[in-house]
């Protein structure tokens, strides 16, 4: 049973539905039945997405960092003050 995405026509929603068969599902949102499914684009790499893949993680792996030493700083005051 494959997994497709479908854009809601009443309320604009796109999700993800498991179906069988040509069945249409409801739209979590609305739970409108107007759904277009959508074909998904081919996925195409090459150094320049790869590269530009890398930099994307390398981002969000230092402002996940950043985010983690700001929480342990924050925890480390807080129990520093009623410690």
């Amino acid at each position: 049973m494959p997994i497709f995405d479908f854009d809601c026509k009443s309320c604009g929603e796109r999700f993800e539905a498991l179906v069988r068969r040509e069945s249409a599902p409801a739209c979590p949102n609305c739970a409108g039945t107007d759904v277009e499914r959508q074909f998904p684009m081919p996925v195409v790499q090459s150094e320049s997405t790869k590269r530009l893949a890398m930099r994307a993680a390398k981002q969000r792996d230092a402002a996940q960092a950043r985010d983690r030493m700001h929480e342990r700083i924050r925890y480390e005051q807080s129990h520093d003050r009623h410690g």
